[in-house]
Protein backbone atom coordinates (compact mmCIF):
# COMPACT_ATOMS: atom_id res chain seq x y z
CA UNK A 1 0.00 0.00 0.00
CA UNK A 2 1.35 3.40 -0.98
CA UNK A 3 2.16 5.71 1.93
CA UNK A 4 0.65 9.18 1.59
CA UNK A 5 2.52 12.22 2.86
CA UNK A 6 0.44 15.37 3.15
CA UNK A 7 3.01 18.07 2.56
CA UNK A 8 4.18 21.12 0.66
CA UNK A 9 7.54 21.85 -0.85
CA UNK A 10 8.15 24.93 1.27
CA UNK A 11 8.00 22.99 4.55
CA UNK A 12 11.35 21.91 5.95
CA UNK A 13 9.60 19.65 8.42
CA UNK A 14 7.73 17.92 5.62
CA UNK A 15 11.06 17.57 3.81
CA UNK A 16 12.48 15.57 6.73
CA UNK A 17 9.71 13.01 6.37
CA UNK A 18 9.76 12.99 2.57
CA UNK A 19 13.54 12.56 2.44
CA UNK A 20 13.44 9.67 4.91
CA UNK A 21 10.75 7.94 2.84
CA UNK A 22 12.64 8.53 -0.40
CA UNK A 23 16.07 7.42 0.84
CA UNK A 24 14.53 4.34 2.46
CA UNK A 25 13.08 3.31 -0.91
CA UNK A 26 9.52 3.06 0.39
CA UNK A 27 6.47 3.31 -1.85
CA UNK A 28 5.07 6.76 -1.10
CA UNK A 29 3.41 9.70 -2.77
CA UNK A 30 3.10 13.37 -1.81
CA UNK A 31 -0.34 14.93 -1.35
CA UNK A 32 -0.10 18.68 -1.79
CA UNK A 33 -1.52 20.83 1.00
CA UNK A 34 -2.24 24.46 0.11
CA UNK A 35 -0.95 26.05 3.31
CA UNK A 36 -0.85 29.56 1.89
CA UNK A 37 -4.41 29.14 0.67
CA UNK A 38 -5.55 28.29 4.20
CA UNK A 39 -6.08 24.55 3.78
CA UNK A 40 -4.50 23.62 7.13
CA UNK A 41 -7.04 25.84 8.89
CA UNK A 42 -10.06 24.07 7.45
CA UNK A 43 -12.25 21.71 9.46
CA UNK A 44 -11.51 18.93 6.97
CA UNK A 45 -7.78 19.19 7.51
CA UNK A 46 -8.16 19.50 11.28
CA UNK A 47 -9.91 16.15 11.23
CA UNK A 48 -6.72 14.74 9.71
CA UNK A 49 -4.42 16.62 12.08
CA UNK A 50 -5.87 18.53 15.01
CA UNK A 51 -2.57 20.45 15.21
CA UNK A 52 -3.38 22.04 11.86
CA UNK A 53 0.02 21.63 10.25
CA UNK A 54 2.01 19.59 7.77
CA UNK A 55 3.37 17.01 7.42
CA UNK A 56 0.86 14.23 8.00
CA UNK A 57 1.75 10.66 7.07
CA UNK A 58 -0.93 8.07 6.36
CA UNK A 59 0.25 4.47 6.08
CA UNK A 60 -2.83 2.24 5.86
CA UNK A 61 -4.58 2.49 9.21
CA UNK A 62 -1.73 4.48 10.74
CA UNK A 63 -1.85 8.28 10.72
CA UNK A 64 1.15 10.16 12.10
CA UNK A 65 2.04 13.78 12.70
CA UNK A 66 5.37 15.37 13.62
CA UNK A 67 8.35 14.64 11.38
CA UNK A 68 10.43 12.94 14.08
CA UNK A 69 7.67 10.38 14.65
CA UNK A 70 7.49 9.75 10.91
CA UNK A 71 11.23 9.18 10.80
CA UNK A 72 10.84 6.64 13.60
CA UNK A 73 8.09 4.94 11.57
CA UNK A 74 10.41 4.66 8.56
CA UNK A 75 13.08 3.14 10.81
CA UNK A 76 10.61 0.64 12.26
CA UNK A 77 9.52 -0.43 8.77
CA UNK A 78 12.97 -0.65 7.21
CA UNK A 79 15.60 -0.81 9.96
CA UNK A 80 17.30 2.21 8.36
CA UNK A 81 18.48 5.52 9.82
CA UNK A 82 17.95 4.69 13.48
CA UNK A 83 21.51 3.94 14.59
CA UNK A 84 23.42 0.66 14.71
CA UNK A 85 23.59 0.23 18.51
CA UNK A 86 21.47 1.30 21.50
CA UNK A 87 24.06 3.99 22.19
CA UNK A 88 23.80 5.30 18.62
CA UNK A 89 20.01 5.14 18.75
CA UNK A 90 19.98 7.38 21.80
CA UNK A 91 22.45 9.74 20.16
CA UNK A 92 20.30 9.92 17.02
CA UNK A 93 17.29 10.88 19.12
CA UNK A 94 19.36 13.43 21.04
CA UNK A 95 20.21 15.24 17.81
CA UNK A 96 16.66 14.97 16.44
CA UNK A 97 15.34 16.58 19.64
CA UNK A 98 18.08 19.22 19.49
CA UNK A 99 17.23 20.03 15.89
CA UNK A 100 13.52 20.33 16.61
CA UNK A 101 14.19 22.71 19.50
CA UNK A 102 17.31 24.66 18.53
CA UNK A 103 17.70 24.55 14.76
CA UNK A 104 14.66 23.77 12.61
CA UNK A 105 12.11 25.55 14.79
CA UNK A 106 14.04 28.80 14.64
CA UNK A 107 15.21 28.44 11.03
CA UNK A 108 11.63 27.82 9.93
CA UNK A 109 10.30 30.88 11.74
CA UNK A 110 13.09 33.13 10.46
CA UNK A 111 12.71 31.93 6.89
CA UNK A 112 8.97 32.55 7.06
CA UNK A 113 9.37 36.05 8.51
CA UNK A 114 12.00 37.03 5.94
CA UNK A 115 10.42 35.56 2.82
CA UNK A 116 6.72 34.87 3.20
CA UNK A 117 5.51 38.01 4.96
CA UNK A 118 5.09 41.36 3.19
CA UNK A 119 8.24 43.44 3.64
CA UNK A 120 6.47 46.03 5.80
CA UNK A 121 5.40 43.34 8.29
CA UNK A 122 8.81 41.77 8.85
CA UNK A 123 9.93 42.39 12.46
CA UNK A 124 13.61 43.28 12.11
CA UNK A 125 14.44 43.04 15.83
CA UNK A 126 12.83 39.62 16.14
CA UNK A 127 14.61 38.37 13.02
CA UNK A 128 17.94 39.64 14.33
CA UNK A 129 17.41 37.99 17.71
CA UNK A 130 16.53 34.60 16.22
CA UNK A 131 19.42 34.78 13.77
CA UNK A 132 21.75 35.20 16.75
CA UNK A 133 20.36 32.03 18.29
CA UNK A 134 20.66 30.24 14.97
CA UNK A 135 24.32 31.26 14.68
CA UNK A 136 24.97 29.50 17.99
CA UNK A 137 23.20 26.39 16.67
CA UNK A 138 25.23 26.41 13.44
CA UNK A 139 28.42 26.71 15.50
CA UNK A 140 27.47 23.74 17.67
CA UNK A 141 26.70 21.58 14.64
CA UNK A 142 29.81 22.71 12.76
CA UNK A 143 32.03 21.88 15.73
CA UNK A 144 30.42 18.48 16.22
CA UNK A 145 30.94 17.58 12.55
CA UNK A 146 34.68 18.21 12.60
CA UNK A 147 36.30 14.88 11.71
CA UNK A 148 32.91 13.25 11.09
CA UNK A 149 31.09 12.43 7.86
CA UNK A 150 27.78 12.03 9.69
CA UNK A 151 26.28 13.34 12.90
CA UNK A 152 26.09 9.85 14.44
CA UNK A 153 28.07 6.77 13.47
CA UNK A 154 29.32 5.84 10.04
CA UNK A 155 26.22 6.28 7.89
CA UNK A 156 23.33 8.67 7.36
CA UNK A 157 20.72 8.56 10.14
CA UNK A 158 17.59 10.40 11.16
CA UNK A 159 19.88 12.87 12.92
CA UNK A 160 21.26 13.99 9.56
CA UNK A 161 17.88 13.92 7.84
CA UNK A 162 16.37 16.04 10.61
CA UNK A 163 19.15 18.59 10.98
CA UNK A 164 19.44 19.24 7.25
CA UNK A 165 15.71 19.90 6.91
CA UNK A 166 15.92 23.66 6.34
CA UNK A 167 19.53 24.00 5.22
CA UNK A 168 18.98 23.16 1.54
CA UNK A 169 16.39 25.89 0.96
CA UNK A 170 17.50 28.79 -1.26
CA UNK A 171 15.50 31.55 0.45
CA UNK A 172 17.63 33.74 2.75
CA UNK A 173 17.25 33.35 6.49
CA UNK A 174 20.78 33.99 7.74
CA UNK A 175 22.47 30.73 6.76
CA UNK A 176 25.36 30.67 4.29
CA UNK A 177 26.85 27.19 4.11
CA UNK A 178 30.14 28.60 2.82
CA UNK A 179 30.65 30.19 6.25
CA UNK A 180 30.46 26.80 7.97
CA UNK A 181 32.99 24.44 6.34
CA UNK A 182 32.08 21.31 8.29
CA UNK A 183 28.36 21.80 7.70
CA UNK A 184 29.08 22.47 4.02
CA UNK A 185 31.01 19.21 3.71
CA UNK A 186 28.31 17.29 5.56
CA UNK A 187 25.54 18.72 3.36
CA UNK A 188 27.55 17.60 0.32
CA UNK A 189 27.65 14.08 1.81
CA UNK A 190 23.87 14.14 2.06
CA UNK A 191 23.50 15.44 -1.50
CA UNK A 192 25.72 12.64 -2.73
CA UNK A 193 23.59 9.98 -1.04
CA UNK A 194 21.80 7.86 -3.68
CA UNK A 195 18.20 8.99 -3.96
CA UNK A 196 18.71 12.48 -2.53
CA UNK A 197 16.48 15.18 -3.95
CA UNK A 198 16.09 18.88 -3.28
CA UNK A 199 12.88 19.69 -1.37
CA UNK A 200 11.34 21.47 -4.36
CA UNK A 201 12.02 18.40 -6.50
CA UNK A 202 10.73 15.96 -3.90
CA UNK A 203 7.45 17.64 -2.96
CA UNK A 204 4.92 19.82 -4.82
CA UNK A 205 4.73 23.51 -4.04
CA UNK A 206 7.36 26.25 -4.16
CA UNK A 207 7.47 30.06 -4.01
CA UNK A 208 7.77 30.08 -7.80
CA UNK A 209 4.26 28.64 -8.02
CA UNK A 210 2.88 31.76 -6.32
CA UNK A 211 5.05 34.27 -8.14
Amino acid sequence: MTIKLYCMGESGNAYKAALALELAGLDWEPVYVDFFGGETRTDEFRELNVMGEVPVLVDGDVTLTQSGVMQMHVTEKTGKFGGATPEEQREVMRWVFWDNHKLSSQAGVTRFLMNFLPAEKRPAEVIGFIQGRLKAAYAALDTHLEGRDWIVGGAITNADISCCGYLFYPEPFGFDRAEWPQIDRWLSNIQNTPGWKHPYDLMPGSPADRA
